[in-house]
């Protein structure tokens, strides 16, 4: 006769009953649902994270571009590129802003000089603009000098004074003078606009666009390779650079 389970029996089983539960859990339905399931609650979280940001930036959108309207007109207002289009007129624009710039320092030539300007190639392969530089060599007093470099740092277009060299030397331009200055000579530089057009096709003759196109070549008979029409070959476009020594004037 069997005998009844007691209160011990019951619990044991319960407990075996949990145990197979858990491991049954732990074996397939935790790495088959639940892992699964939890990666894909985080995607969604991060998701709507970063819609959040990308709508916040969307809002922002009319007072983005209100900032960059003022930004573009406060630009035009101050060009910083040269407005000449070839590197031989910026050549000549540079020593014009040197002139003038020793002219206010130094009315008449008095205390201030140019010696020397000199376009200077821009022999760079990788450069992404166009570098217009001038050698230009001065002979100022103290003062004069640096009124003449404040003049071309701080004017528009926006110029760069490179390799500036700077020699103390005694001479005497007319009676008047003290005789002592300084003997300048640097690179001022500035960049031409940069261009975004791509250089069209050359046109055709009238002659050749007229004619009409050849006959087709029969089965097995060849066909001359290398005419006009199999390929159109179009060069850069450059503006040339000035030679150095292209401009020099002394006064």
């Amino acid at each position: 006769m069997p005998m009844p389970p007691t209160a011990r029996d019951r619990w044991l089983a319960l407990a075996l009953l949990l145990a197979v539960l858990g491991l049954g859990y732990l074996l397939l339905v935790h790495p088959w649902f639940t892992v699964p399931w939890r990666a894909i609650d985080q995607e969604i979280v991060a998701l709507q994270e970063r819609q959040q940001r990308v709508q916040a930036q969307l809002d922002q959108q009319p007072q983005v571009e209100a900032r960059l309207r003022e930004v573009r007109d406060s630009l035009r207002q101050r060009p910083g590129f040269l407005a000449e289009a070839t590197a031989e007129g910026a050549a000549a624009a540079l020593g014009a802003r040197v002139q003038d710039a020793v002219l206010s320092a130094s009315p008449g030539n008095q205390a201030c000089v140019v010696s020397n300007r000199t376009p200077m190639p821009d022999n760079r392969s990788d450069a992404t603009r166009v570098r217009v530089a001038m050698q230009v060599r001065l002979r100022c007093g103290v003062e004069e000098m640096a009124n003449v470099l404040h003049t071309l740092e701080t004017g528009t277009p926006r110029l760069f004074v490179e390799n500036l060299n700077i020699l103390a030397q005694r001479f005497q331009q007319s009676p008047d003078e003290a005789g002592t200055g300084l003997d300048v000579s640097f690179e001022l530089v500035g960049y031409l606009q940069p261009t975004t057009g791509v250089n069209p096709l050359p046109a055709r003759p009238a002659e050749e666009a007229a004619a009409p196109p050849p006959p087709a070549a029969d089965e097995g008979e060849p066909v001359p390779a290398g005419s006009p029409d199999d390929a159109a070959t179009v060069g850069p476009s450059s503006d040339a650079v000035p030679e150095e020594g292209g401009i020099a004037d002394a006064d």
